[in-house]
Order: structure tokens, then sequence, then C-alpha cells
């Protein structure tokens, strides 16, 4: 068997170029920003726990965080109600589409922290009097798993929310239901928002390390969340991470992820790195064509994938 690359002299622009090729999938048309976006875009970074940090040719390039967003939301819900957001959402996965209307029966819960409705409910579990003041409170946490300060592109947000119709009804049935305490608007609102958080690959990259580090971002050394709530939102982006096909995801590339319609994907191996892949257009199931080939490219050459066989030494 070859010997593993070392990720922190891995040539990510090989990578790259490998993929630059693919002409596969559409950019999303959900919003002006997103139509808008380049299809040509590749970006890719790794961070390692170590705090090694390893980046391609245009890793600089920002571009909303969408869903990626939903690990760390999960993560500011359950560090900040201590643990409590796990009894107000559910943990399994459907095999369904992100934004299917649909709620756990008989408990109104969202069925998972990584589908519309379970991240609406988180971003209204964070810290926060008012739906400015949550806001606020996602923006800080999340500039802490990066690393540095980030923004929101604020008419990303706008639009968001205003063209966002399946997630004020998936808030309103919750609201129906007793699950979401907040009103709907300011619950689309704060999520739309944190949607809108723009990040290049390399914030990416140091997010998904900061969970794979156990909660501290190996990089600038804070604690951003506790350990056991880095553990229970890395399992949950195993199980639940790329929608319907998260098995296929974890049989195939077998690292935790994250996919979004902006064509970010963020991926976290647990002790090892955090990586981000950034390239818009997009498979039937909205994960990014080009990232889920560099996925698969880096967990077999870095050697991540969560169930790969190492043969025992003889005794």
């Amino acid at each position: 068997m070859s010997s593993l690359a070392d990720p922190r002299s891995y040539d990510l622009d090989d990578v790259r170029r490998r993929v630059l090729h693919e002409r596969g999938g559409e950019v999303d048309e959900s919003i002006p920003e997103l139509a808008a976006t380049d299809p040509d875009l590749v970006a890719l970074a790794l961070v390692t726990v170590d705090g090694d940090v390893n980046a391609s040719d245009r890793a600089d390039v920002r571009v909303s965080i969408q869903s990626a967003v939903k690990p760390f939301l999960f993560a500011l819900a359950l560090q900040d109600t201590g643990g409590d957001a796990l009894d107000r959402v559910g943990i399994e996965p459907t095999g369904e589409a992100f934004d299917a209307i649909k709620l756990e029966s008989g408990t109104g819960r969202p069925p998972n922290p990584m589908v519309n409705a379970g991240a609406l409910l988180t971003a209204s579990l964070v810290d926060g009097a008012d739906a400015a003041g949550r806001s606020a409170r996602i923006l800080a946490g999340l500039s802490a798993f990066a690393g540095r300060e980030l923004d929101v592109d604020e008419s990303v947000a706008q639009n968001e929310h205003l063209l966002g119709d399946r997630n004020h009804a998936l808030a309103h049935l919750m609201r129906s239901e007793g699950t979401l305490v907040e009103s709907a608007d300011d619950a689309v609102a704060v999520y739309s928002r944190a949607c809108a958080v723009r990040v290049d690959a390399r914030d990416l990259a140091q997010m998904g390390a900061t969970l794979a580090a156990g909660g501290c971002n190996p990089v600038t050394g804070a604690r951003v969340v506790d350990s056991a709530v880095a553990r229970d939102v890395v399992a949950v982006m195993a199980t639940c991470g790329v929608y319907d096909g998260s098995g296929r995801w974890m049989r195939q590339v077998g690292v935790p992820a994250k996919s979004s319609v902006s064509g970010a994907i963020v991926l976290s191996a647990p002790g090892a790195l955090g990586a981000a892949i950034i390239s818009p257009p997009l498979d039937s199931r909205g994960t990014s064509v080009r990232g889920h080939i560099a996925s698969d490219i880096l967990s077999e050459e870095l050697g991540l994938h969560a169930f790969r066989m190492v043969p025992r030494r003889a005794r």
C-alpha cells in the first residue's frame, strides 16, 4: 500500500487542476447573488488540528456560507442551551430533500439540525434577547470558528429573507406545533443572515478543523465550544450532512461533511483536519459536483475515510 500524503505539503493546486475539467452540475438560481456566481470557481483548503494551513489558488474568494452554516448553528445552540437543544430537534436522517415540509410525527420537532427546519430552530435557540441579538451572537460565534472577523452580505440576507417561501412555511408550521417559540419572521430573518455570512475556503476549513479538534480553534488556540458539543455536531454531520445523499457520501468519502447551495463543502475529520472545497455547480441533491470529486480525492490520498481498514501488524 502506497504511503499517504502529508496534509501540510499536499498539492491542493494539483487537485484543483484535476477537477477543473468537470462540467457537470448547475449553479443555484434561488437568489440573484447565487445565480451570478462564477461557475469556474474552484478553491480548496486544509487546516490540521495542529494549526497548519494549506490552501490552493483562489482560496481567498469569498462566497455566502449558505447551508454549510448549519453544523455551526447547531454547535452554538448546543453550547448556549447547555445541550437542551437536543430536546428541541431530532438527530435522525430523513432521506428527503433539505427543504422538505416535514416535522417529526408526534413531536413536531424538526428531524435533524442539517435540514432547513432544524437550522431555523437551532438559530432561534442561540443566546440573544431578540433577532438582532441572536444574529450578533451567531456572527461572533462563526468568527470564532473561522479565527477572524467575518461579515454578512446584506443583499444575500435580504433576498434569502424575502424569497425564502419554504423557510417561512416551515417556521409557521413549527410555530403551529409549538416547537418554535420566536415569531416565524424573526426565525427566518436570523437564519437568512446566518446563511449570508461570507467565507472563503481557508475560513471554512478552519471552521471544520475547530470541530475536528474538539471545539478548540487550532490556529488561534481559542476554545469555541465544548468538546462534547463538537463530538455531537460531527456525529450528526456524518449521518445527515449531505441530506438524502448522506449514506452514499459516508460510504464513498467517509468524512463527516456539510454541503451548501453556494457550492461550499466543509469536512471535519476528527483528530486530523478540517477541509473546504468551494465550486458552485451543484448536482441534483444540492452538492457541489467538483467538490464531491475533490472530497473523494482528499479522502483517498490523505487516508481520511472514517472506516478505512488498516491491516494489523502480524504478531
